[in-house]
């Protein structure tokens, strides 16, 4: 996308109902996750019905998020963001005035759902808002208020649903998704679909497995793996030395917030050209494969040091990740990369978890910690490798060359 289509800086006024936006799927996501098995009487109560509901909500996330953001770029991004938006708010409210199990699950599916539309729709408009020497910042601070919601949702959720149970978290859910639709309603522009050249099932494939989009989406994912991992785990491993609850908590706490801090400021340096994106991801990569390996070692300093450089990683990974895919995208099509990359960071979500947890089944958490590491370390190594011999290739390729469009290095 050049600066051509997008001229100017969009207005703040412009951008925060898509800030909002971002800390409403961060915080419906995290404030239930975190507190469908809570003290409340409308609490679950069943391990395998709190795993589906968790596995519900994910899995229609990674079926639609695609799908959205190819609508996305067909009929404009601003209509599929507002339905998305009043969608969400009408399935949370669906459960704040049925209160049943059964509506329950219809809640959940449909907030998945939503959130699959608002989501990469928001991504998509903060890229085509502003001109492509801005990307780093405007998905800096895009990511910042959605780590923010990460941060809130399982404290403010705690708080409602001991206040008054699942319900009066749900009915917040339905107000903050009405409020957000309303506010972009008045102040996002619409932004309407571009023309585009007719692409079959081959282009899209072909596009979806060059370098420049699978490095930043594998990136990312490798990203959303290790946050997963270091929320998920680092608690279990204070709990193995002897640490209380608080130590714990705070060790989460530090993670989110770097995590948080870290963004705006990588954006910036990557609009002001004093870090490149290939340059800051593969710094992320090591510093969160190093948060890992610090994971590995006993008591409070170990657990805090992991915290802080996983949440520096991220950090680094998400706006740079993000800003680089808008950068490689034809803008007709950034819905529809925007959405596929999401579905990335749901895998890597899902996969981290599941990897670190499978091999500590066997072996212990120490051994899981070490082999996602390993893998975060080595990823930086293959992306090198590959796009060197793929330098190679284009430079001894003719001009119309179709890799020569959709694999710029950025």
């Amino acid at each position: 996308m050049s600066s051509a289509d997008a001229p100017q800086v969009a207005p703040r006024r412009q951008m925060w109902p898509l800030y909002a936006a971002g800390f409403t799927t961060a915080f419906g996501a995290h404030g239930i996750a975190a507190n469908l098995g809570g003290f409340s009487e409308d609490a679950v109560t069943s391990l395998m019905v709190l795993g589906g509901l968790l596995a519900l909500y994910d899995g229609a996330e990674v079926l639609l998020k695609p799908l959205f953001g190819a609508l996305a770029d067909r009929i404009g991004a601003r209509p599929v963001l507002l339905g998305g938006l009043i969608a969400f708010a009408a399935a949370s409210a669906a459960y704040a005035i049925a209160d049943s199990p059964g509506w329950l699950w219809a809640a959940r599916l449909g907030q998945g759902a939503a959130a699959s539309a608002f989501s990469p729709s928001a991504s998509a408009l903060v890229a085509r808002l502003n001109p492509a020497a801005k990307h780093g910042r405007a998905f800096g601070s895009y990511g910042f208020y959605k780590s923010i919601g990460y941060t809130l949702g399982p404290l403010l959720g705690g708080v409602l649903v001991w206040a008054a149970g699942m319900r009066l978290l749900f009915a917040v859910l339905a107000v903050l998704g009405i409020a957000v639709a309303a506010w972009a309603a008045l102040a996002v522009p619409a932004v309407p679909p571009l023309p585009k050249t007719r692409q079959t099932v081959l282009d899209l494939a072909r596009r979806l497995t060059e370098p420049a989009f699978l490095g930043p989406t594998a990136a990312l994912a490798a990203a959303s793996a290790a946050l997963s991992v270091g929320v998920g785990f680092l608690p279990v491993t204070g709990a193995a030395a002897g640490l209380g609850t608080i130590a714990t908590g705070a060790a989460v706490s530090v993670l989110a917030a770097c995590a948080a801090l870290v963004q705006p400021k990588a954006g910036r340096a990557l609009d002001e050209g004093r870090i490149t994106a290939r340059g800051g991801i593969t710094a992320g990569l090591f510093l969160a494969a190093a948060g890992l390996a610090c994971a590995m070692m006993p008591g409070l300093p170990g657990l805090l040091s992991s915290a802080a450089l996983i949440g520096a990683g991220t950090g680094l990974i998400t706006p740079l990740g993000f800003a680089a895919l808008a950068a490689s995208t034809p803008t007709a099509r950034l819905g529809q990369t925007m959405g596929a990359a999401e579905l990335g960071r749901e895998l890597g979500d899902a996969g981290g978890p599941l990897l670190v947890a499978a091999i500590a089944t066997l072996t212990s958490l120490t051994y899981g910690y070490a082999a996602l590491a390993l893998l975060l370390a080595i990823g930086p190594v293959l992306v090198i490798t590959v796009l060197r011999r793929r330098s190679t290739a284009l430079d001894n390729a003719p001009a119309t060359d179709p890799r020569r469009t959709y694999g710029r290095d950025h």
